[in-house]
């Protein structure tokens, strides 16, 4: 008999341990993150979807900018859009349910109890587009590359301290503590990518770097595969007719376009003038002022083009001017507030907006995690464990956005931001604002990437100017600006969050206190906050949907109360125009349009408004 040495023995040990581990729980077919999956083993297809949806057809979209890779995993670069269509993920979500996932490379899944844990079981037919079969060693790898080379994913599976093949077709992803409910869904959101390609040489006999990025088309195992690549400007996307997973049921009645493609444009301006140009079929519009004046053209007035909004019922959202609180000018919340009580939203939803917008109270507006009124029952609970920690203010009144409208409100609010600039330590000597105690003038910088956001900015500026504030504005194409907020190269920004209805360990990407300085993190600001960590804590680990609701209000109160940002604006719905070619399921699933991933091309309603240009 073989004598084991004290490492493989432990080794073995452990083994053993996750798979009796295993073998106390059972297999399941889908994940929920609190509560249990709407559609039982062996559905046919969601209730969404058109199951008899005709395919065929190219659709074309369009984006900004331009890109130089293929490779979505390094951070450096930018990577062409679309390029994730070419992978599956271990499951495909249900958009008529909140977090719930169900099985598309793996057939099912388990965890135990204590959710320190789970298991996939890979789907025996599950191919590589050349044919080879997707392997435990796949998903291994993929993690790994992603934990190493992407310093985002390191942070999101951070808590994920394992991935190893532990059956013929299984892999186990072993937590770094018990709890967290979340962990088992988030690994199923994994890319899988193909070990065997991307470790060996290219047709010059050059070694691939999964590092670094490629304009070299990937080997995928998804609907899709990369058809043509013109870099910076167009980059296609081919279905793929032997497709291994099209008869699963969360693939049944999607993926129904031949052709995908994506052109590239300058900027917005030229975007929608190419729209009209009917250069690409479907438009996402951003801005209210386009959305009121900007589609009066004959293929309007004619119909062949069709203005649709579909309401968000499946995310919150924070947009806000973003201050980079790594500068010191920054640290006080007095100086925060008082930009924010020189924002007459009022008055610019009137001017520049057409009155389609309200004013953001929350960083989850619009959903049932927002918090509202006074603090009461689980969340007045929750809240007293930071008392110390938080702003007194939270505890006496609800959080209201300043409001203006009139020339009166105006004065007293712009009264109002002097005073609590003068508590911060500023003062205004020669109508300039500046540092009480160094003489330093005041100035600030906001960077754009959109144009559209300028006469926002500069509808801002006067009103920061009164204040002695020395406002400039900086527009930068998209790709500098990528790497400006990337390294934290900025005084101000336009940004924000979308949140979902289940948040979790997202949140400490967008606000905890280690991804502050992270760069490609999303705590764009650089919030460092104890209590903010600490409820985001409370967020993530939530045992049920009342807790997690009551913790949601929490943090989301005291984010606002410490005026981290300026709160903006936002509307409850998704405006969109399209060229009317294209049908859609009768009725569209509680959590998402939908679109592109089940609308389909109509043959019949192409011929009507005539060929493409």
């Amino acid at each position: 008999m073989k004598i084991l040495r004290p490492f493989a023995l432990a080794a073995l040990t452990c083994a053993l341990a996750l798979a009796a581990s295993a073998q106390e729980a059972e297999w399941r077919h889908g994940l929920s993150l609190l509560g249990t999956p709407r559609y039982p083993p062996g559905f046919k297809h969601f209730d969404y979807v058109n199951p008899n949806a005709p395919k065929g057809g190219l659709l074309r979209l369009a984006t900004e900018g331009n890109f130089d890779s293929l490779n979505f995993v390094p951070i450096r670069g930018t990577t062409a859009a679309g390029v994730t269509l070419i992978y599956d993920t271990l499951m495909a979500p249900a958009f008529d349910e909140v977090s719930t996932e169900y099985g598309l490379l793996a057939e099912a899944v388990r965890y135990p109890a204590d959710f320190s844990s789970v298991t996939y079981r890979l789907r025996a037919n599950a191919r590589w587009h050349d044919g080879k079969p997707v392997t435990p060693e796949d998903v291994v790898w993929s993690f790994e590359a992603l934990k190493k080379h992407n310093p985002g994913q390191a942070f999101y599976y951070r808590h994920v301290v394992k991935a190893e093949q532990t059956g013929e077709r299984e892999v186990t992803f072993t937590f770094d503590g018990p709890g967290n409910r979340e962990l088992p869904q988030i690994v199923g959101q994994l890319n899988v990518m193909p070990k065997h390609w991307w470790t060996g040489t290219d047709a010059s006999g050059k070694p691939r770097d999964i590092s670094a990025g490629t304009l070299e088309v990937p080997l995928g195992n998804g609907a899709y595969r990369i058809k043509t690549v013109v870099p910076g400007r167009t980059i296609a996307y081919e279905r793929v007719p032997d497709y291994w997973g099209k008869d699963l049921p969360v693939n049944i009645g999607r993926d129904n376009f031949d052709e995908i493609r994506w052109e590239y444009f300058r900027d917005d301006t030229v975007e929608l003038e190419a729209f009209k140009a009917d250069q690409y079929d479907f438009r996402l519009e951003s801005s209210a002022k386009n959305w009121a004046t900007a589609y009066d053209f004959p293929a309007r007035r004619e119909r062949r083009v069709i203005l649709e909004t579909f309401a968000e019922r499946a995310r919150g959202v924070m947009q806000a001017v973003i201050f980079n609180l790594r500068r010191e000018k920054f640290r006080d919340p007095r100086l925060r507030l008082a930009f924010s009580y020189a924002l007459d939203f009022e008055e610019m939803n009137k001017t520049l907006f057409f009155g389609q917008y309200r004013r953001i109270d929350s960083y989850f507006s619009g959903t049932e995690l927002a918090s509202e009124g006074m603090p009461k029952g689980k969340e007045l609970e929750i809240l007293e464990t930071v008392r110390d920690q938080v702003p007194p203010e939270l505890f006496a009144k609800p959080f209201v956005p300043p409001t203006s409208g009139t020339e009166e409100a105006r004065r007293a609010n712009l009264r109002e931001a002097t005073r609590l600039l003068r508590e911060a330590g500023f003062e205004v000597r020669d109508r300039k604002l500046v540092n009480a105690k160094t003489g330093e003038p005041f100035k600030v910088e906001f960077l754009l990437a959109n144009p559209t956001f300028e006469r926002i900015i500069l509808f801002y500026k006067p009103a920061l100017e009164r204040l002695g504030i020395e406002v400039s504005v900086r527009i930068v194409d998209p790709s500098q600006y990528v790497n400006r907020v990337r390294g934290r190269d900025f005084d101000l920004i336009v940004s924000g969050w979308a949140q979902s209805l289940s948040p979790g360990n997202e949140q400490r990407d967008f606000f905890g206190t280690e991804a502050a300085d992270r760069e490609g993190s999303r705590n764009y600001g650089g919030i460092r906050n104890p209590a903010v960590d600490a409820l985001i804590e409370r967020v993530i680990f939530a045992k049920n949907r009342e807790e997690l609701v009551a913790a949601s209000k929490a943090l989301d109160r005291v984010l606002l109360w410490n005026h981290f940002v300026v709160p903006t604006w936002t509307i409850g719905y998704t405006r969109a125009a399209r060229w009317d070619r294209f049908g859609k399921p009768e009725k569209l699933p509680a959590y998402s349009m939908g679109f592109p991933e089940i609308w389909w091309f109509d043959r019949e309603r192409a011929a009507k408004i005539g060929t493409r240009q």
